[in-house]
């Protein structure tokens, strides 16, 4: 079994990976350029074939088979110790075009299409696993997805996802940190549509005889707002709003989209229950509800033990301090935390601007970041959360 990095270990890791800096930024350009808007399955797909061939010939990864594209299993080490999961994502929320320029350095930032969020974190990943590759000749067994629809809910890849997360001792998520902290929780996200049927009328001559679906759409918003419960983390928010056709006309549709944020599945439960139980004023107004919770909350006790390694870790390389926090984004680590498998999430690149213009990343944060990806697979592999 591969024993734990010691400080001086990580330091050497670091350093080579400083000296490799280069390396990175041209694995960190070639991908942000190769444009993968989420929908988009064949520009993933040629992303993908551009991860393969770093991961394979910086780390000696394999395919790990059994994913279909666009999405990306590679596998290395070996040994029957613990297994680890590196998990991400390889979609962005941007158009092909819409970010200009494409790709850019200035200052130690490079800014480009999901250069933060997440390409970055790819990098770092490699970064970590070269680096180990150099120190070690037999390293543990470690696996790497890469999805290919994390920003549009995971729909396609939840069942890879948590399959492989069965088969894996913990996961270590290559989101981008918040700051420079380490995501130790995050809400769970629901996605709620009401949908409200009356019937038309003429708006001048006959408005009694329609029903006015706006009107009771309308009744049930504040309603829907107060749902919330801001002290237990949950919120509400009723976000796109749309009712009726022409001025002169009562409104026979109307529709409610509602953003639900979540910390526990309790809260998650309570929401829908309500939201069941909406019903308009009108008694032949009609009310369809569709949607639900598509990403359950990861909670703290999923991190608890593997934050703690990432701490000595980070101690060994002379942080200050490693700080853990809460998001209230979710990501494909709350599938595996939902599933008691221990995840730690924000391994990733530091940066900012996520989904933003002027999204960027910290060039220099590549090395400490990989340390500390590596110092944490190595104390996995030792079993030190046992």
């Amino acid at each position: 079994m591969p024993a734990p990095l010691a400080a001086s270990e990580l330091a050497r890791l670091r350093g080579w990976a400083r000296e490799e800096q280069e390396l990175w930024l041209r694995a960190l350009e070639e991908l942000v350029r190769a444009e993968s808007p989420s929908r988009h399955p064949e520009q993933i797909a040629a992303c993908a074939t551009i991860c393969r061939r770093w991961f394979e010939e910086q780390v000696g990864a394999t395919d790990g088979g059994g994913a279909e594209q666009p999405s990306l299993l590679l596998r290395a080490g070996e040994g029957d110790g613990p297994a680890v999961l590196l998990l991400g994502h390889l979609d962005t929320v941007w158009e092909t075009g819409d970010f200009q320029p494409l790709f850019g350095v200035s200052e130690g930032r490079a800014a480009g299409p999901g250069v933060f969020d997440m390409k970055g974190g790819v990098v770092v990943a490699l970064a970590a696993l070269a680096g180990l590759r150099q120190l070690r000749s037999e390293p543990g067994r470690v696996t790497l997805l890469l999805t290919p629809d994390e920003e549009v809910g995971s729909a396609s890849s939840r069942e890879l996802i948590e399959s492989e997360a069965r088969r894996h001792a913990a996961v270590l998520v290559l989101e981008p940190p918040l700051g420079h902290a380490l995501k130790v929780a995050r809400k769970g996200v629901g996605e709620f549509r009401l949908r409200l049927l009356g019937r038309a009328a003429h708006a001048g001559l006959e408005p009694e005889k329609g029903v006015n679906a706006v009107v009771e759409l309308a009744a049930l918003v504040g309603r829907v707002a107060a749902m919330a419960r801001p002290a237990l983390g949950t919120t509400v928010s009723p976000t796109v709003i749309r009712g009726g056709t022409r001025t002169n006309v009562i409104a026979a549709e109307a529709e409610l989209q509602v953003d639900v944020r979540f910390a526990s599945a309790e809260e998650a439960t309570r929401v829908e229950r309500e939201m069941q139980s909406l019903t308009p004023g009108h008694p032949e107004a009609r009310l369809e509800l569709s949607g639900g919770s598509n990403r359950p909350p990861f909670e703290t006790h999923s991190s608890d033990a593997l934050f703690a390694i990432a701490e000595r870790q980070a101690a060994a390389l002379g942080w200050s301090r490693l700080e853990g926090t809460s998001a209230g984004g979710g990501s494909d680590g709350n599938f595996t935390a939902a599933l008691g498998v221990p995840t730690l999430d924000g391994m990733g690149i530091v940066g900012g601007n996520a989904h933003a213009s002027g999204e960027w990343a910290e060039l220099d944060s590549i090395p400490e970041r990989a340390a500390l990806l590596a110092g944490c697979l190595c104390a996995l592999w030792a079993g030190e959360m046992r």
